[in-house]
């Protein structure tokens, strides 16, 4: 197995696990409360962190003081996603609310990619781009006609 297929296997073992979190999350924001759910979620998941970092960590965690500040707001971003997918999954369900966030995910991503932004690579927009986000745009309305549909009773 080669190291691409094995970064594509392993990535999708992730988007299925960030699935999974997703819908659970969701499930237990209707008994402990949205926010409570999050900062469970950042509160369990830091300490399991903190005993990795203490274990396995390369122990350069204070070298944080010197990080670009723009990078530090990835703290932010994590929790708006967290409070944002845990919110629309009780009102959409776990698919609609997984599959826009793919779908804003793509759009930020080509973004980042054309621009170069947080100095990543410039990688073009390309007509095959193009295409895989018109398929994922028709999935998305796919999922929410399909949703509508059975809101109001037809099949």
């Amino acid at each position: 197995m080669g190291i691409g297929l094995l970064i594509v296997i392993v990535t999708l073992i992730g988007g299925a696990v960030l699935g999974a979190q997703s819908s659970l999350n969701g499930k237990i924001s209707r008994t402990i409360g949205l926010l409570e759910t999050v900062f469970f979620t950042f509160a369990s998941g830091a300490l399991v962190l903190a005993v990795l970092v203490v274990f396995f960590g390369s122990g350069h965690l204070f070298d944080l003081i010197h990080a670009p500040k723009l990078q530090l707001s990835a703290v932010f971003l994590g929790f708006g996603y967290l409070f944002l997918s845990t919110f629309s999954v009780n009102m959409i369900g776990v698919t609609p609310a997984n599959l826009t966030a793919i779908v804003g995910q793509l759009l930020a991503g080509f973004v980042i990619d054309a621009m170069g932004l947080f100095g990543s690579e410039i990688i073009y927009f390309s007509w095959q781009r193009g295409v895989s986000l018109v398929l994922m745009l028709v999935a998305l309305a796919l999922i929410f006609s399909e949703k509508t549909s059975r809101a109001e009773g037809i099949r």
